[in-house]
């Protein structure tokens, strides 16, 4: 009985944190200003994982020329600003990517 009340204690709590902000939401008008500028926070956050995933290694900045991450991102991006097109910007990338760590071993 005893581990049935635990994990329904558990459930509980799990689940009423992502339930308030939800529930809470609807009832709040956020002025147009604040909705504008909260519409970038998600690019801004992806904009620095994918920074730091290509700048750092190991903790360490990582501008070397044997950072396989830094020339497949600058072949990706080059690829974005010529073709416009999110697949063949990927693939390109992963790509430029597999050619620099495998077979040139850098």
């Amino acid at each position: 009985m005893n581990e049935i009340l635990l994990i329904a204690a558990m459930a509980a709590v799990t689940f009423i944190p992502r339930l308030l902000p939800f529930a809470l939401a609807s009832r709040l008008r956020l002025p147009k200003s604040m909705q504008q500028a909260l519409s970038y926070v998600p690019i801004a956050i992806l904009s620095v994982i994918i920074a730091q995933s290509i700048f750092y290694r190991d903790g360490v900045l990582a501008l070397h020329m044997n950072n396989p991450f830094l020339w497949s991102s600058l072949v990706a991006f080059i690829t974005a600003l010529i073709q416009k097109r999110l697949f063949v910007t990927i693939l390109m990338g992963l790509i430029s990517y597999s050619i620099l760590k495998f077979w040139l071993l850098l």
